[in-house]
Formats: structure tokens, C-alpha cells, sequence
């Protein structure tokens, strides 16, 4: 009976909550790791890494003919749709931005937003250079999606200058889409 109570305040502990939180960001910086990084990693014998290497499945992406040039063109072009990383993100890239931009606030479990999604950057893609699209997912970026008054998904917003312009919320048809984004452009 102790040993259950123990396990039950355990699980429930904000030092156990913190682990958890804790879990999910190492697994999120892991993940999100480049080939290159995990080159740079230092050699360990942990039995992971020992059972990696005597593995009998070679891990041929891994190899120099499959990676990437070590220096890419540099173009003064900047990404026309890009996902923003973090508040200061937000601000450099669509507040501060030349372009108008408009922003995508979308969650991953969200069904209209996967159809919206895509039919959005179809409508940029046509400008041509003329707006950019900024996408928030709402459950890593709460704090925008409050600022900004989001309270359901899909929700559009057209920024120019930092100033909101307009904005939608739900799934509009093409048409209406090259219509909102031309708007925006065309101000």
C-alpha cells in the first residue's frame, strides 16, 4: 500500500511533471538535429552507440557522397514561407518585415488547417515574391496566438507594417484565397 502511494505522488510531483517537460524538449532539440551535428557529437561507449556501430545494417546516409554542399548560394532573397521559431522570430521576420506577410496560425491536429495549409501557399507562391506566409503552430507558440486574439483554427491574419490589415478564420476556397492574399498585396 505505501509502495502505491509513493508511486501515486511520484507521478504526480512537479518534479515529475518537470521530467517529463524536460523529456519532450531533449527529444524536440534531438530531433531536430542535422546529420552534420550528429557527426560532431563525441564518441561514446554507451551500449546504444556500441550496438550501433557493430550493427550489421550500414547506415549509408550517413556517408559523404548523400550530404549536402558545405556552402549553399547565398541569395538576397529571403524564404517567402517559413515557420516561426519563437517570439523574437515573430517580430524579426513579420513585424518587422518589408513584405506584407500573412500568418498561418494552424495546430498539428487541426483537419481544416492541413486543407488550408497548403492551398495558402499556393495563393503566395502566385504573388511571386509580393507577400510572405508565416505559420504559427498555436500549441508551441500560445503566447502569440493570445496576443493576437486567435480563438478558433484555422485562423489567417494579414499583417503590413506590423499593423493587422485583415484577417479570417476557417477555410476559404481558392478563389477567395488569390482574392485575400491580392488585397494584401495590391494596399
Amino acid at each position: 500500500m505505501k509502495l502505491h502511494l509513493f508511486i501515486s505522488l511520484l507521478f504526480s510531483s512537479p518534479i515529475y511533471v518537470s521530467f517529463q517537460m524536460a523529456h519532450r524538449l531533449l527529444v524536440r532539440r534531438i530531433w531536430t538535429l542535422s546529420v552534420k551535428d550528429l557527426r560532431c557529437l563525441p564518441a561514446s561507449t554507451s551500449s546504444f552507440s556500441t550496438s550501433l556501430r557493430s550493427s550489421t545494417t550500414p547506415l549509408s546516409f550517413l556517408s559523404p557522397k548523400h550530404t549536402l554542399p558545405r556552402s549553399l548560394p547565398h541569395t538576397s532573397r529571403r524564404e517567402v514561407s517559413f515557420n516561426v521559431q519563437d517570439h523574437e522570430d515573430f517580430t524579426e521576420r513579420v513585424i518587422n518585415s518589408e513584405l506584407p506577410v500573412l500568418i498561418d496560425f494552424h495546430a498539428q491536429w487541426c483537419g481544416p488547417c492541413k486543407i488550408l495549409g497548403p492551398r495558402l501557399e499556393k495563393a503566395v507562391a502566385k504573388q511571386k515574391g509580393k507577400v510572405a506566409m508565416a505559420k504559427v503552430d498555436i500549441d508551441d507558440h500560445t503566447d502569440l496566438a493570445i496576443e493576437y486574439g486567435v480563438s478558433a483554427v484555422p485562423t489567417v491574419i494579414a499583417m503590413r507594417g506590423g499593423d493587422v490589415i485583415d484577417q479570417f478564420v476557417g477555410i476559404k476556397d481558392d478563389e477567395a484565397l488569390d482574392s485575400f492574399v491580392s488585397k494584401l498585396v495590391g494596399q
